[in-house]
C-alpha cells in the first residue's frame, strides 16, 4: 500500500516538473524556438487547431522562424493567430510562408521575463507540495485503518519528504537554467 501511494505520488511530480519545464519553453528567450508558437491554436473551418497541424516550423537563424502551412489557404489564418498571440512579433507574410523575427530583448523586458518564469516555478513547487499533502493524507489514513503501523508511516513520510525534495530541486535546477538563459546577452 505505501509502494503504490508512493509510486503514483512519484509519477505526478514527475507530470508536474515535466510540465513546468514545458511551460518555460514557450517564454521568449533572444533566440527563436518552435515551441514559441506549438502552443497557439488557428481558427480552421470553425474548429481551433494547434498550428502544428497545419504547417511545420523552421528555424534559418537564431533570431527567425519560418512557419510554412502544409495548405496556403490557411496562410491567412496562421498570420491572424500569431498577430492575436502574445508573441510580441509582426509576421511578414510572403504569400507562400510566414516569417517571423524576434528583435532582441532589452534588459527591461529579460527582467519581466524572469519575473514570470520565477512565478511559473513556484506554481510547480506549490503543485509538488499539494501532492505531497494528498499522499500524506492517504498514508495517515492507511494507519488510521490499521493496514499499515505508526513506524511504517513515520518511514514511508521522510521518503514522501525525500521524494517532493528532489522533485522541487528539478524545477529550481530548471528555472535556474532558463533564468540563465533569458539574462543571457
Amino acid at each position: 500500500m505505501i509502494d503504490e501511494t508512493l509510486l503514483e505520488t512519484i509519477d505526478k511530480m514527475d507530470k508536474a516538473v515535466a510540465h513546468v519545464t514545458q511551460q518555460f519553453q514557450t517564454v521568449r528567450t533572444g533566440r527563436a524556438a518552435p515551441a514559441l508558437v506549438e502552443r497557439l491554436h488557428v481558427e480552421y473551418y470553425g474548429a481551433q487547431v494547434p498550428v502544428l497541424q497545419l504547417a511545420s516550423v523552421q528555424v534559418p537563424e537564431a533570431r527567425q522562424l519560418l512557419v510554412r502551412p502544409h495548405d496556403r489557404a490557411t496562410l491567412g489564418a496562421i498570420e491572424r493567430a500569431i498577430i492575436d498571440s502574445d508573441l510580441g512579433v509582426a509576421p511578414s507574410n510572403d504569400g507562400v510562408v510566414i516569417r517571423l523575427s524576434f528583435p532582441p530583448l532589452t534588459e527591461e523586458r529579460r527582467k519581466e521575463y524572469v519575473k514570470v518564469v520565477k512565478n511559473m516555478a513556484e506554481e510547480g513547487r506549490v503543485a509538488v507540495r499539494n501532492l505531497r499533502r494528498e499522499a500524506r493524507k492517504a498514508l495517515e489514513h492507511t494507519e488510521k485503518q490499521g493496514e499499515i503501523s505508526a513506524d511504517e508511516l513515520e518511514r514511508a513520510e521522510k521518503e514522501l519528504e525525500k521524494i517532493t525534495h528532489d522533485h522541487t530541486e528539478a524545477i529550481d535546477a530548471a528555472l535556474s537554467r532558463k533564468e540563465a538563459e533569458l539574462l543571457e546577452v
